[in-house]
C-alpha cells in the first residue's frame, strides 16, 4: 500500500472524459483514473477552495459523518477489475472502524473534504501506474508528457493496453514504450 497525492485533474482530449491523476508520495509513479464530470467538479472545487451556495453530494455526506461524530480516516484504491477501479473509504466512529466500498472518484472527493490520506494498493500501482524515471522530476515536463499521452489514448485503449501487458510474460529485456514516441510504420496500420 502506497500513499498517493492528487497531482491534478485533467481531461482526456479524445473522449472528453475527466481524469484524476494520483502520484505516489515518495516516487515518480502516476495513476490516471477516468472519472465522471460531477466527481471531477467536486474534487476541483474543494481543491480550489470554491464555495457553492448549496452543499454538493460529497459535502452533504461529509457533513452527515461529522454530525454522527464519525470521520474519514483514509481512502484506498484497492483493485482494478474488468477495466474498473475499486476503492474503499475507512470511517472511524466510537473507536471502531468500518470500510465502505466506493468508486475511487467518490472516495477521493470525500478524502479531499476530510483531509484524509489517499492510498493505492501496490498491485494497482504495479498494473496501472505510469512511471517517470530520473532523480530530478520536472513537473512541467511530466504534465506535458501526460497531456501528450491523454491526447493519444481513449479509456478503451488504455484498458486494452493494460490487459495486453498483463497477458504478456514478464521479461526484463522488454523496453517500456515512451509516452511521446511516434508509432512505427507497422503500428500505424491500425
Amino acid at each position: 500500500m502506497q500513499e498517493m497525492v492528487i497531482y491534478g485533474v485533467s481531461f482526456d482530449l479524445v473522449g472528453k472524459q475527466p481524469i484524476v491523476l494520483l502520484k505516489t508520495q515518495d516516487g515518480n509513479k502516476f495513476l490516471p483514473i477516468w472519472i465522471g464530470h460531477s466527481e471531477a467538479a467536486a474534487i476541483l472545487m474543494k481543491l480550489q477552495g470554491a464555495a457553492t451556495p448549496r452543499p454538493l453530494t460529497h459535502d452533504l455526506f461529509s457533513e452527515t459523518l461529522s454530525q454522527l461524530e464519525a470521520h474519514v480516516t483514509k481512502v484506498c484504491v484497492t483493485e482494478l477489475r474488468d477495466n474498473t477501479f475499486f476503492a474503499t473509504i475507512t470511517i472511524q466512529q466510537d473507536g471502531g472502524e468500518i470500510e465502505v466500498d466506493s468508486r475511487p472518484s467518490d472516495a477521493i472527493a470525500l478524502a479531499v473534504r476530510a483531509e484524509a490520506p489517499i492510498f493505492a494498493d501496490d498491485r494497482v500501482i504495479e498494473e496501472s501506474a505510469i512511471e517517470f524515471e530520473g532523480e530530478e522530476v520536472n513537473e512541467e515536463e511530466i504534465v506535458d508528457e501526460f497531456r501528450k499521452f491523454l491526447d493519444q489514448v481513449t479509456p478503451e485503449e488504455f484498458a486494452s493496453e493494460l490487459a495486453e501487458e498483463q497477458a504478456e510474460p514478464d521479461e526484463e529485456d522488454e523496453a517500456e514504450p515512451e509516452l511521446d514516441a511516434e508509432p512505427d510504420e507497422e503500428e500505424r496500420e491500425d
